[in-house]
């Protein structure tokens, strides 16, 4: 009996045990379980908008503070090499159009164009187009480089054209002038600077200067006494008027000058320029830190100074909407040169164009009207040339 009195009294306390704290137990668990996991989802949503506003803000902050050192780093590169400053004003890297042959000026529709190689100076080379005038278009398939070169024998005038910066001679709105040329009853004469295109050797004013004058003399050498032109854009007439200036002041000036698209001077040009023109009202020190440097590469291509030099005809042609050579500086340029004793006893005009025409920096050629401007400027039509 007592035996089963204990066993009854250890069940009796083992189910009031049970039966007591179990419930709380379970009900203890159930609140924490229900509790907890509320506050935690409550806390992580919490911390998502968080931790996503938090990430976005880093990361902006590190773009800006990106950008603020490169528009603090690049002046300094730029002052400390005035080579990029060089590189920017040539642009010789920039190619197009691309993968074009320049030894086949026909797949440009020059079915009348021979390329030449000649060489200005040791370890130079620069590639030369002849197209010749359209009447000797048929005569001239098929033939040599000796041919062409006879050829500048013709009764037919020649134009030397030095091209701008960037680009080839193979580029189209050069392409495209090039006909409407040859068209006129000229033979055209182009090549691209040292460092341009196919040709050899390092970009320099003072290079392009020397092969601009080695060609000359190479055309004279062997056009007898047809007259010769030379014909500048953009960058290219700097190169054009150091051209002329040395030869007015060895006496061999040539027949005529034309300016197309024109500055006064480089560093005049660079400021105007609508990139620079944005960046000086932002940017304190930009000549000190941009254009500075470009005087300290040597580049000047001052064509205000050489038209004071420069004894033969001069037409300036412009285009009002030009958006990379401001109409202003052309005008500039022509107020200067009209005004200039050099010219005293040759004509100098300028030829604008109305913004409608929407010929802007690089397709005067598009005009009707130019075969007449250049047919009453040099004083020779196509009959006269032709016969």
């Amino acid at each position: 009996m007592r035996k089963r009195n204990e066993s009854v009294t250890v069940e009796h306390e083992r189910a009031a045990a049970a039966a007591v704290p179990g419930p709380l137990d379970k009900g203890c668990s159930l609140r924490r379980s229900l509790r907890l996991p509320s506050s935690a989802a409550t806390a992580e949503g919490m911390k998502r908008p968080l931790g996503r506003r938090h990430g976005l803000w880093f990361r902006l902050r590190k773009l800006i503070l990106w950008l603020l050192g490169v528009y603090i780093a690049i002046p300094f590169l730029v002052k400390l090499c005035p080579a990029i400053q060089a590189k920017l004003v040539f642009l010789n890297f920039v190619r197009v159009p691309y993968f074009i042959d320049l030894k086949r000026p026909q797949d440009q529709g020059l079915n009348h164009t021979c390329n030449y190689y000649l060489q200005p100076e040791e370890d130079v080379t620069i590639g030369v187009w002849h197209t010749v005038p359209a009447a000797l278009w048929k005569n001239a398939r098929g033939k040599d480089q000796l041919w062409f070169e006879e050829a500048l024998g013709s009764t037919h005038p020649v134009i030397l054209y030095l091209h701008g910066n960037a680009g080839t001679r193979g580029g189209d709105h050069r392409v495209e002038l090039y006909k409407v040329l040859s068209s006129l009853g000229y033979h055209v004469v182009t090549f691209d600077y040292r460092g341009w295109g196919d040709s050899i050797g390092s970009p320099s004013e003072r290079g392009m200067t020397y092969d601009a004058l080695h060609v000359f003399d190479w055309i004279k050498a062997r056009s007898g006494d047809n007259p010769v032109y030379i014909w500048g854009h953009s960058l290219g007439t700097g190169v054009a008027t150091n051209l002329v200036r040395r030869l007015c002041e060895r006496e061999t000036p040539p027949d005529a000058l034309i300016l197309e698209s024109p500055f006064t001077n480089i560093r005049e040009e660079a400021r105007s320029h609508p990139f620079s023109v944005a960046s000086t009202q932002y940017f304190p020190g930009f000549d000190w830190f941009f254009l500075d440097p470009i005087t300290t590469s040597g580049i000047k291509f001052a064509n205000d100074e050489n038209v004071k030099y420069i004894s033969c005809s001069l037409l300036i042609l412009h285009a009002e909407d030009d958006p990379v050579v401001p109409f202003h500086l052309g005008k500039k340029l022509y107020n200067i040169a009209a005004t200039s004793r050099s010219f005293r006893d040759y004509k100098v005009q300028f030829v604008p164009f109305h913004t409608d025409l929407g010929y802007r920096h690089k397709y005067i050629y598009r005009s009707p009207e130019l075969p007449r401007i250049l047919r009453e400027f040099l004083g020779k039509s196509e009959h006269e040339h032709h016969h």
